[in-house]
């Protein structure tokens, strides 16, 4: 889950719509950003399905004691975590191998799982780094520089929708989750991009990697927290109506 603490509200996007609105955002992608534009709706489904993984696990938000808040994706205990990255993989290698590399390699790339020490995440390594060597060797017409391009759009898309998630609309430089105040980190074809919030509404991408000025919107829930305390978060979060709010992407 994507938590924004709004004040009055707990902002909780579930991984999976966030990654559907990563999918979105790349079907207005450019077409030379794919490089082999045949990979084009592979890449998409991709970046679309990159956080199956936690369909499960979202549907049933559980509370953190410490921080006082739902856990989100940045906090969720680490075990329950891997099993299901190793589920949700296995289930887009079902529809798509290379989908399902993309995602692994996504997936294996996190620093929390890459410096555990727990046995179960050695493995998880170990077993992801086979799945991605198995695969490559299934698209013998696609070199680790065409592969990195994609999974670097799964990156840079990822990044620009947990903007949007993890930011109140309309927010300025100043109030912006400090993850992105100096602009993404996933780096495309040299050029770094930056978002900004032109109003609650509208934001601008620069340098702009689309092929034009879109609409686009997110699925979201904004939980009462004085709700969450009357039933706790589970019954708040499923008592809660879906929001849509539908954003402009400009140049």
């Amino acid at each position: 889950m994507i938590i924004l603490d709004t004040g009055e509200f707990f902002k909780m996007t579930t991984q999976h719509h966030h990654a559907e609105f990563s999918g979105e955002l790349a079907k207005q992608l450019r077409d030379d950003f794919f490089i082999h534009t045949n990979y084009r709706d592979t890449v998409i489904l991709s970046i679309t399905e990159h956080d199956r993984a936690w369909i499960r696990l979202d549907q049933v938000p559980i509370w953190n004691d410490q921080q006082n808040s739902p856990y989100s994706f940045t906090d969720y205990p680490l075990l329950p975590k891997i099993a299901m990255y190793k589920k949700g993989i296995d289930e887009v290698e079902n529809i798509n191998p290379y989908a399902a590399l993309l995602c692994s390699i996504h997936y294996t790339s996190f620093g929390d799982i890459r410096q555990s020490e727990q046995q179960d995440c050695k493995d998880y390594m170990k077993n992801e780094q086979q799945r991605q060597q198995q695969i490559k060797t299934k698209y013998p017409d696609l070199n680790d520089k065409v592969i990195s391009q994609h999974y670097r759009l799964l990156r840079f898309l990822d990044e620009l929708s947990l903007y949007v998630c993890l930011n109140e609309e309309g927010a300025t430089k100043n109030e912006e989750h400090h993850w992105f105040v100096n602009g993404f980190d996933t780096w495309i074809n040299g050029q770094q991009y930056a978002a900004e919030w032109r109003s609650k509404n509208e934001i601008r991408i620069t340098p702009f990697p689309f092929k034009s000025d879109f609409d686009i919107t997110l699925k979201t829930k904004y939980v009462p927290k004085d709700l969450r305390e009357k039933s706790g978060i589970n019954s708040a979060y499923h008592d809660t109506s879906y929001t849509f709010s539908t954003l402009r992407i400009v140049r």
